[in-house]
């Protein structure tokens, strides 16, 4: 799917620097980082559901039986 980012210009220098020092298109990069963000917001996701049902595990078990 074709998608236009509009950076500003401070951004587009650090993605273009950072492209640079890694040897890869400013594209590679973008999707990089992409993957990386929702790779971490899954994993941030799984982390606190998995505090709430250890945290509440009583309450969880009292609706389940009511």
């Amino acid at each position: 799917m074709a998608m236009t980012l509009r950076l500003s210009e401070s951004q587009a220098a650090r993605l273009r620097d950072a492209a640079a020092r890694e040897g890869l298109s400013m594209q590679a990069v973008a999707l990089k980082a992409v993957d990386q963000y929702l790779d971490n917001r899954e994993a941030r996701r799984a982390a606190l559901l998995a505090q709430i049902v250890d945290e509440d595990a009583g309450l969880l078990e009292r609706l389940a039986d009511a």
